[in-house]
């Protein structure tokens, strides 16, 4: 994810409400009356149009009586302020037009005092750095621009102008105080000054005693009343019909503790249409964040998951049989672990639930689908996945006082599908949430029960870089594969979302008569002498990350089968791996237990949180296996809820261990 400086993208929401509020209890500035009518005629408000169409559902009616009359019936949100530069030019702050850059609104454009719209015709200067932009405008007004003061004195008095949301220009007065270095390099010098400044000030002159202008008003000083702006002098004298970007850009991957910094430098020929600029500009930068995710990647090689010393912790670490997924993330230290997760649930009725946590910029979610909802309809029909997730999630839109729950988003404006590095098939869906001018992402992942996915919510004008990250996560995301008989067998008829780790192994069942599992692996298979076999017994797949030879994979390591959800009675076969010497000595005495059969590999029942466990190691004998110094061994298991006897339990185990084979050592 970028992450931008101070002079990089600055979005403002167009549905703020602060600028109004500042500036209607602002105190109006005076200057000679003679000058007022000229100031107004000469600066504008920037605005954005409104959405026309709403997809979206709601759970009642929206009360948009309770908006001020003004605000609900405008046409247009107003982002920003501009104003006439002269020879039929016009300047706002570049972080202005920005909200316009990929929105679901529209076109930015300029709104009189007299409430007529101009449309933008050209762009014909911009600097991203120094944040302002000149353009020109279609069918414009006849509008005389301010006279400009190129050398305006220290501490005499200054007038901050803004359109603020359609209210008529508000005149507020300070000091021009000092000026002071721009962050990044210090070429050139911001402007300070203590008029008061609004969202809806930027982009407008700063003008002098006299009614000059002596800069454009760009930002707000935080904790203090110092605001900022960029001498007009700059604008000025920066060439004609160019693009300049020189900016410093912070990428950062969630997974990383590192981050990568580099300038995106740039220029581009103009004039442009507003449409053509954009373009322009977004090709460019989505370049820039190629190149810089690809030298963060290359920069981290030698200890990228699952590269390195610092991934053998994971590599040999136990599958989590938790069917909620998380994200392999790399610590200071340099080891690679699994991200903490804090676990919200709600249930969605019929057996149905959603739960949600974060890890860095994602939210993870894993959605089990109700009983009624097939798997075929679940992942052929990305608006009912959506609604089910917003029963789950609640998503509100704020009204006034009142806050009225999301209920539908309707179909997603786009929908793909991409293949991971461990063949894993994803649904990537798009949704327009045009009220607030922001996209909701999500990465779906189809599973026995439903859906893993993450999911995140960002400006239109990020969606590029956004999926990148979120593709380049798909290779750090773990989970383990659950469901009851019944969901596996839907599940595994939908061969085109199955990853290629389980289109190489072969489930089957059939109801009150057996249970097999095969693969190059390990094999096994049993009958209800052992356990249950029905719709309802749960089959839970433990996938790791583990080295098959020289190559790391993604693969099954334990395979656990229960009675039923309400039953903890199971069935467990375990892969384990011999640790690497940097391990602590946590994994190779652990490795050991098992090596000599220690317990509870032992084959003696145990008891455990009102359990009884037993376990045997499978394959070869101990003494046989200890010479050969396997770098794999295989534990099953049978457990039962309450007390039971040796007998009873051995008489189970020796049933599994019958048909147990082990094909890899």
């Amino acid at each position: 994810m970028r992450q931008a400086g101070k002079g990089l993208a600055r979005r403002i929401a167009p549905w703020i409400g602060i600028a109004l509020a500042l500036c209607m209890n602002a105190h109006a500035a005076t200057l000679d009356p003679a000058v007022l009518p000229k100031v107004q005629a000469a600066t504008f408000e920037v605005v954005i149009p409104k959405p026309v169409n709403d997809p979206l559902s709601y759970e009642k009616p929206l009360p948009l009586d309770q908006l001020p009359f003004q605000f609900r019936n405008d046409k247009y949100f107003s982002i920003g302020t501009a104003f006439a530069l002269g020879d039929h030019r016009y300047a706002t702050a570049a972080h202005v037009l920005d909200v316009g850059m990929g929105s679901l609104m529209g076109v930015p454009a300029l709104r009189d005092a007299s409430g007529k719209v101009y449309a933008i015709d050209k762009i014909v200067k911009f600097s991203r750095e120094q944040d302002f932009v000149v353009f020109t405008l279609k069918d414009a007004p006849n509008t005389p621009a301010l006279e400009t003061n190129t050398s305006p004195d220290m501490n005499d008095v200054v007038y901050a102008v803004g359109n603020a949301l359609g209210t008529g220009v508000v005149i507020r007065d300070g000091l021009y105080t000092s000026n002071t270095p721009e962050e990044q390099d210090g070429r050139w010098k911001w402007m300070r000054f203590s008029a008061a400044a609004s969202p809806g000030n930027s982009g407008g002159p700063l003008l002098d005693k006299n009614g000059k202008i002596i800069g454009i008003v760009l930002m707000k000083s935080p904790g203090e009343n110092l605001n900022y702006a960029l001498p007009i002098d700059h604008i000025l004298k920066a060439p004609d019909n160019l693009a300049e970007v020189d900016t410093r850009v912070t990428y950062q991957l969630d997974v990383l503790d590192s981050t990568k910094t580099s300038n995106f430098k740039t220029q581009f020929a103009l004039p442009k249409s507003f449409q053509d600029f954009t373009t322009a500009y977004q090709t460019q930068f989505n370049a820039s964040i190629d190149k810089q995710l690809a030298d963060l990647l290359k920069d981290n090689h030698d200890n990228l998951f699952p590269i390195g010393s610092g991934s053998n912790q994971v590599l040999h670490s136990s599958s989590n049989m938790d069917p909620f997924p998380t994200l392999i993330v790399r610590g200071e230290n340099g080891v690679w672990s699994f991200a903490r997760r804090n676990i919200h649930k709600e249930t969605l009725g019929n057996n149905g639930f959603i739960t949600t946590g974060v890890a860095g910029h994602e939210a993870l979610i894993h959605l089990r689908k109700p009983d009624n909802v097939s798997a075929k309809q679940l992942y052929g029909d990305p608006k009912l996945m959506m609604d089910l997730l917003l029963k789950g999630l609640p998503m509100q839109r704020a009204v006034g006082s009142d806050k009225i729950k999301i209920t539908s988003l309707g179909k997603p404006s786009e929908d793909s599908t991409f293949t991971d590095a461990y063949q894993r098939q994803w649904q990537v869906r798009i949704w327009p949430v045009a009220y607030e001018d922001s996209i909701l992402i999500t990465f779906a992942l189809p599973v026995p029960d439903g859906y893993v996915m993450m999911m995140r919510s960002t400006h239109p004008g990020h969606s590029y870089d956004d999926i990148l990250d979120l593709r380049a996560l798909t290779n750090f995301f773990d989970v383990s594969y659950s469901g009851t008989l019944a969901q596996w067998k839907d599940y595994l008829q939908q061969k085109t979302w199955l990853p290629a780790a389980l289109k190489h192994i072969d489930i089957d069942f059939d109801y009150a008569h057996n249970f097999k599992y095969h693969s190059k692996r390990v094999s096994f298979n049993y009958t209800p002498d052992l356990q249950k076999i029905d719709q309802d017994s749960q089959l839970v797949l433990g996938f790791s990350y583990f080295k098959d030879g020289e190559q790391v994979v993604w693969d099954v390591s334990d395979v656990m089968v229960k009675a039923n959800i309400e039953n903890d009675e199971l069935v467990r076969v375990n892969r384990h791996i011999a640790p690497s010497e940097d391990l602590d000595n946590s994994f190779q005495s652990y490795w050991k237990k098992v090596l000599h059969r220690d317990h509870p590999d032992d084959g003696s029942a145990y008891n455990e949180d009102d359990m009884t466990f037993i376990s045997m190691v499978g394959g070869a004998p101990e003494k046989t296996a200890i010479e050969a110094k396997p770098s794999v061994l295989y534990t099953a298991s049978y457990g039962a809820e309450g007390s039971r006897p040796q007998d009873a339990m051995k008489g189970k185990l020796d049933l599994l261990m019958r048909n147990l084979q082990v094909n890899e050592h």
